[in-house]
């Protein structure tokens, strides 16, 4: 991804002239906690007492939910949000949904994704499992998939703003700091740096 600079400014920057555009591309961080949690107890509800599954099966369906997202929040941002076109709409879009991010990493507004975004990405990826995995496992998997989701955006959030004591949470913090001022092609886990691991995209800590 091209980079021009890095803002200290905690401060947003506009990018849109009209002003119900900028509202939605800002959003609280605790938001994605008042959508997204009473989906998660709705899909535990579901699949626990409407469709009585027990609990080995119902904790190792959501453990693979949980492992999906990791893959795809690694894709997603190495490949997807990363990709940086060479057309000016094409550009003016990366910035939008990543590059404003990399460049004002400190704007607590545009930290977690907007429901505007997600919601329809959650549902977009829900149809997906719904067509290719069997019944009995769709709901704990979406469920451990959007749990995994609401980790990486509110730790998201916490890497940039939170100090930590716990040497796990600092390594996660530093590799996520690295990716942003030392070397973005490289560090593209949040929640995770599993998968730099495997694909060797890791930052030297040195």
């Amino acid at each position: 991804m091209k980079k021009n600079f890095i803002s200290n400014s905690s401060d947003s920057v506009r990018m849109f002239q009209n002003n119900m555009l900028e509202r939605l591309s800002k959003v609280d961080f605790f938001v994605p906690l008042i959508v997204f949690i009473p989906v998660i107890v709705f899909l535990g509800w579901k699949c626990l007492i409407q469709l009585n599954m027990t609990i080995l099966p119902f904790v190792g369906y959501v453990v693979v939910g949980l492992f999906i997202w990791t893959f795809t929040e690694y894709v997603l941002h190495r490949f997807v949000f990363h990709f940086y076109p060479k057309s000016a709409w094409g550009q003016r879009i990366h910035f939008i949904f990543h590059g404003v991010h990399h460049d004002y990493p400190n704007d607590a507004k545009r930290l977690v994704i907007p429901p505007s975004a997600s919601v329809p990405l959650a549902l977009a990826f829900f149809f997906l499992f719904k067509a290719i995995l069997p019944e009995a496992s769709l709901f704990p998997i979406f469920l451990g998939f959007i749990t995994g989701y609401l980790i990486y955006d509110i730790g998201h959030y916490a890497l940039h703003h939170a100090n930590f004591k716990s040497p796990f949470l600092k390594r996660l913090k530093q590799h996520h700091m690295l990716h942003h001022y030392s070397d973005p092609t490289k560090g593209f886990g949040v929640s995770s740096n599993f998968w730099d691991s495997i694909f060797r995209s890791n930052i030297s800590k040195k």
